[in-house]
């Protein structure tokens, strides 16, 4: 029996979404449609956002570690 989510798949989709939340803040009309929210269902948006912005180097740094694992070790 196989285990339906992987660790991997879970870091990737956690990374990623960090750094589409942080692209999203770069563009002014993604920022006011997507971001205006701080609370709730939508606030998970402006805090992955404000997670990438501001820990922008240990974010890029796992990205690169993770793609290494994916395309050589994995």
């Amino acid at each position: 029996m196989t285990n339906m989510y992987s660790l991997d798949g879970i870091q990737v989709f956690g990374l990623l979404f960090v750094c589409t939340c942080a692209y999203f803040k770069k563009v002014p009309h993604l920022k006011t449609w997507l971001l205006s929210e701080k609370k709730g269902v939508w606030g998970v948006f402006y805090k992955a956002a404000v997670i990438g912005t501001r820990l922008h180097a240990a974010v890029a740094i796992a990205c690169i570690v993770m793609a290494f694992y994916i395309l050589f070790i994995k």
